[in-house]
């Protein structure tokens, strides 16, 4: 088995345990969140009470229960005996909290400080649907840290500054039997954090938020007590950054993702990062396996709302390398730039919505030992290899399939929610072993002629590529034996019917063209 499958294998039987642990990681995580930036909205001059009083309300809307008891002195309100709950039935699962105090302080200036522990405990239970029942408790724990809140009702800013911050998984019980420590470690901490939250609230809670922390760390790993297999996974990512803006819902449903959409939930923002390094190792079905990654920077952009959703990641001078026991030798490839987005409607339309998506890899190269496997004499030109594409076009969403009744009856009968009625083909760009394929096009599609091409929509429209290096390549091929006489003829009989020589040597382009009536012509000739 290779190193991905092997790789892959040791996720799989872990976090068939974990997935659910993960969701609810997930879920203390935005609660710790929820505690740093306090209150979302003011009703007078912020208030010990007002601030308290609207964390409580933002909370228990979002589906949390909430108790606690309250006590003024002062210019001080102190909760105590906080306790924060949120049951999901339809998974079994449930989240929990909770604090020993949490204290508000004004501060004679305007401002209301905000003090919490300095470590807050987070249980969560999972394993519905047949799965086996997870619970467990995961840690929050800060250093160093400020909360203040300052602006006036309505419109405010909330700053919050610590030394350190981090989670760490401190309980497991998997089916029932506690799980040590060494055998399931998930921990991850940040240095030196800082964020700004303004909130403005009107119909909805809206904000605009900015976030860095020098580092983020994480140490995770497994050892499966009822195999050999075990694996660590241990990194950091330097120079973390997010700046983004979104809307809350005043109440909302968090079990229910497309109804969250539809109330009014929203984000647009952009994680990045300067740098970042990773070691995976392990063992897998009894062979061992490792790999190493670096980068030097990149991000993560993410659009949704009850129009869309979107993801723009690219990541900068990747490199890896991977070693296993069914490799001969490490394999490490490199890149410049790898990246990949996507945007897609997902509110049911009976008109056209726009969607793109897109994928770079540039200056791909991989090690000359990976090379030599199957050209030790060198014969194909080693020159970095690139990959481009970038599709628009225009698409009706025919059913709400981010609602999970409607996303399982699809996945049933085999539909698909999207009818696209039309695609661009901006840039399309194949670059490797002294050979490149480029190209752009335009097509419409007929969506009530299934006939045509056999059930696919009837496309109108064009495309030009441009081929440069092939008869080179194919030579190469040739000669190497990779390639032999009889295909490299039809290869070259292939290009001949469909393309015309170019202006320079050993290129040649095409344009295939497809009319309203379903004819095809390559370079004005038709051939179907």
């Amino acid at each position: 088995m290779t190193p991905e499958g092997q790789a892959q294998t040791m996720h799989a039987k872990n976090f068939r345990k974990g997935s659910l642990m993960s969701v609810y990681l997930a879920r203390g995580f935005g609660a710790a969140l929820v505690y740093a930036v306090a209150a979302q909205a003011a009703q007078a001059d912020l208030t010990a009470q007002d601030v308290w009083s609207d964390t409580k309300s933002y909370l228990t809307a979002a589906g949390y229960t909430v108790t606690g008891d309250e006590q003024g002195s002062g210019n001080v309100l102190t909760i105590s005996n906080m306790a924060l709950e949120m049951s999901m039935p339809e998974d079994g699962s449930s989240f929990g909290a909770k604090l020993d105090r949490l204290i508000f302080t004004e501060n004679g200036d305007g401002t209301v400080s905000i003090d919490m522990p300095n470590s807050l405990p987070m249980t969560f239970t999972g394993g519905g649907n047949d799965e086996e029942p997870v619970s467990g408790v995961v840690t929050f724990t800060q250093t160093g840290n400020t909360m203040v809140a300052s602006g006036v009702p309505d419109d405010f800013l909330y700053t919050y500054t610590a030394t350190n911050a981090g989670f760490d998984l401190t309980s497991l019980v998997v089916d029932g039997e506690p799980v040590p420590l060494s055998a399931a470690r998930v921990s991850v901490d940040l240095d030196n954090l800082a964020s700004s939250t303004r909130i403005k609230l009107a119909e909805q809670r809206n904000y605009t938020q900015r976030f860095s922390a020098d580092t983020l760390s994480y140490d995770l790993a497994f050892d499966d007590p009822d195999s050999d297999d075990r694996g660590s996974y241990v990194g950091s990512i330097n120079g973390v950054g997010f700046d983004g803006s979104g809307a809350i819902p005043i109440e909302m449903d968090p079990s229910s993702f497309d109804q969250m959409l539809a109330d009014g939930f929203a984000v647009d923002g952009a994680f990045s990062y300067a740098s970042g390094n990773a070691d995976l190792q392990g063992i897998g079905d009894g062979k061992p396996f490792a790999v190493t990654s670096a980068s030097q920077g990149g991000k993560v952009a993410v659009k949704m709302d009850a129009s869309q959703i979107a993801y723009d990641v690219q990541q900068n001078q990747t490199a890896l390398t991977m070693t296993g026991a069914d490799l001969p030798f490490p394999v490490a490839f490199q890149a410049a730039t790898t990246a990949f987005k996507i945007a897609i409607p997902v509110s049911k339309s009976d008109t056209d919505q726009d969607f793109a998506v897109g994928v770079t890899l540039t200056d791909f190269t991989m090690s000359d030992m990976l090379w030599a496997m199957f050209d030790p004499a060198a014969q194909l030109p080693r020159d970095p290899a690139k990959v481009a594409l970038d599709l628009t076009g225009k698409t009706k969403v025919l059913f709400n399939f981010l609602d999970p009744t409607v996303a399982a009856s699809l996945e049933d009968s085999g539909e698909s929610p999207f009818e696209v009625n039309a695609l661009t083909i901006n840039n399309l760009l194949v670059s490797m072993v002294g050979a490149s394929l480029s190209g752009t096009g335009d097509f419409t599609f007929d969506n009530t002629d299934l006939v045509s091409y056999d059930g696919f929509p009837r496309p109108a429209g064009y495309v030009d590529l441009k081929l440069v290096g092939a008869n080179g390549l194919i030579d190469k091929l040739t000669s190497m034996g990779f390639v032999g006489d009889e295909e490299a003829m039809g290869a070259r009989m292939m290009m001949g019917m469909l393309a015309v020589p170019g202006d320079s040597p050993d290129t040649m382009t095409s344009k295939i063209e497809i009319n309203d009536q379903g004819h095809v012509s390559a370079n004005g000739q038709r051939i179907k």
